[in-house]
């Protein structure tokens, strides 16, 4: 099955150079292209891609407002957002808004075509040289004003798994730690991601560390 992909970057040598890398690629194709936020959103709409390419800060409506209409639309396309800049606001705010994953413009080719195939599939992802400092230094530190989904409808063990989630733990880490099969470790996520409201990986990230339960590591 061929990925699709819309672009949005208000650069159209990034734009460019960005479908050169992903349409040589045979299960990956650029549908669409914007040069702007509002356009991103109607291309989404319009093309139905799997994922979107979104750049943080462009004109008209800005990458981040562009992030929240889609994950509040129908649309079943995931944000993957690329910036110039690596932990600040931005990361934060992209990932409240909904963004699937995070990476930086200076990814090199391969990196960029493994992170498209792994937010389509729901494997969210934040570039690891700056997971662990958004996570610490600045979910807490900017709250979102809406409150977080509520946790009445986790079990016990579902709570864990959500724990284990925001510590960044991958299934095969969370299964060994709780002793518990890959497999099932799976059912719980999807069910944690379920009762929660939440479209991925990542913002369960996002409602462990704004319900308290992983609290941010000291400098």
């Amino acid at each position: 099955m061929t990925l699709r992909v819309v672009v949005a970057d208000d650069q159209t040598l990034v734009r460019t150079g960005f479908r050169m890398i992903i349409d040589a690629r045979d299960d990956l194709e650029v549908v669409g292209e914007a040069s702007d936020g509002r356009e991103a959103v109607r291309l989404t709409r319009q093309l139905a891609p799997d994922v979107v390419l979104m750049d943080v800060r462009m004109p008209v409506v800005d990458g981040i407002e562009a992030t929240r209409q889609i994950a509040e639309s129908d649309s079943p396309a995931r944000v993957l957002v690329l910036t110039t800049w690596d932990v600040d606001a931005h990361v934060v705010a992209a990932l409240r808004a909904g963004a699937s994953g995070f990476l930086l413009k200076d990814i090199r080719p391969a990196e960029l075509v493994d992170a498209i195939r792994l937010t389509a599939r729901g494997d969210a992802l934040l570039a690891p040289t700056v997971l662990s400092r958004v996570l610490d230094q600045f979910l807490r530190a900017t709250p979102d004003p809406a409150p977080p989904p509520s946790l009445r409808n986790l079990s016990g063990r579902e709570r864990e798994v959500l724990t284990l989630i925001g510590q960044a733990l991958s299934n095969a880490e969370i299964a060994q730690r709780l002793s518990l099969s890959e497999a099932t470790v799976k059912n719980h996520v999807t069910a944690v991601l379920r009762k929660l409201g939440l479209r991925d990986r990542v913002q369960a990230v996002v409602a462990a560390y704004d319900h308290g339960l992983v609290q941010p590591r000291r400098p």
